[in-house]
């Protein structure tokens, strides 16, 4: 870990911290014209393949926005590749599963000996974190089985997720093995982003907001603890976001991680008070706000950290990514504004 006693990790282990420390979900993205100039010249799969790319815009990113912490450029579905599931990415559609996995022998097919194949993505969190030094912590992360598993199964994105679905309800046997095997392989790559220097681990559950209660606890919840557990071996805090997923927070609270995202669908106190206060939040400005008139946005900031009321263990971020065509000097001023009006805390 490079910054153990930075504002954010302490944060995350709901210690007593000056301010409320703030970094943002996608902070390195499409609405950063420094993002853009290098996606000329490469792809998305190119710069995070490339540690010396991946470490630059990471590092660029959390430096012009001034935040509390830099999270590794990288892409959600890299762990596919090395289960043998190769994808794309379509233009104006998001990434692209060419062979979705739907039988019980193509679960059988898929690899998990092969993770130290994403070795790229430690050695970009090496570089940031030589650069930082103890100066700004690093985030590693990875998806949660769940979300993995739908990309693989629906073949990208989806509006109703019915083979994801089909394939719990219809062959829990072989949801099961298809969840353990990316827990393995998910553990194996997040553990090493850890070692490489990565002070915390954010799981993306970007798509368990589809599931029931019922359904998160009988398909989800095991799997994802099973992960969450492992990686709490490494020592770093883990944090677990979900989005649409107010109505299953008691349930993710369940899987013991230090840090539980919110998203902007439940006002913050609210979505703490249904944790019952045991760990951190994350959260939780509705994304698009950073459209708004600086009014506005200052206002829903101030509003937010009001509801956290100076308690420990909150960190501010956004309930969801940077948006491509958000003002980047919203971003900077919400930021600073954030850092310089941290409300009393407690001590």
């Amino acid at each position: 870990m490079s910054a153990p006693n930075s504002s954010f990790v302490r944060a995350c282990k709901s210690q007593p911290v000056e301010r409320t420390p703030v970094w943002f979900m996608r902070q390195a993205g499409r609405y950063m014209p420094e993002y853009r100039a290098v996606r000329k010249q490469h792809s998305l799969l190119e710069i995070c393949k490339k540690p010396a790319l991946a470490a630059e815009v990471t590092i660029t990113a959390a430096e012009i926005l001034g935040v509390d912490a830099a999270i590794i450029f990288a892409d959600l579905l890299l762990p596919l590749e090395v289960m043998g599931l190769p994808f794309h990415f379509s233009a104006g559609e998001g990434p692209v599963i060419e062979k979705p996995i739907r039988s019980k022998e193509e679960i059988a097919a898929l690899r998990t000996d092969r993770a130290s194949e994403l070795g790229y993505v430690s050695e970009a969190i090496r570089l940031v974190s030589k650069h930082f030094a103890d100066r700004l912590p690093v985030i590693g992360f990875c998806g949660s089985p769940f979300t993995l598993a739908s990309y693989m199964i629906e073949g990208g994105g989806s509006r109703n997720y019915v083979h994801t679905k089909k394939m719990m309800y219809n062959s829990p046997t072989e949801w099961d093995e298809l969840m353990r095997k990316l827990v393995a392989v998910t553990a194996e790559y997040s553990a090493e982003q850890v070692r490489a220097g990565a002070d915390a681990i954010q799981i993306f559950d970007s798509w368990v907001g589809c599931l029931s209660v019922e359904d998160y606890r009988r398909y989800a919840l095991r799997h994802v603890t099973d992960l969450v557990k492992t990686l709490q071996k490494t020592g770093a805090p883990i944090i677990y976001f979900g989005t649409d997923s107010a109505t299953l927070l008691p349930a993710m609270n369940e899987t013991g991680a230090e840090v539980i995202g919110l998203d902007w669908r439940i006002p913050l106190d609210q979505g703490w008070r249904s944790l019952e206060r045991h760990c951190a939040v994350q959260g939780n400005l509705d994304p698009v706000l950073l459209f708004a008139d600086w009014k506005e946005l200052k206002s829903r900031a101030a509003d937010i950290l009001q509801r956290a009321c100076g308690r420990r263990g909150h960190i501010f971020n956004l309930g969801h990514g940077i948006l491509p065509e958000t003002p980047v000097e919203n971003v900077k001023n919400l930021a600073r504004f954030v850092q310089e009006h941290s409300p009393a805390r407690e001590s």
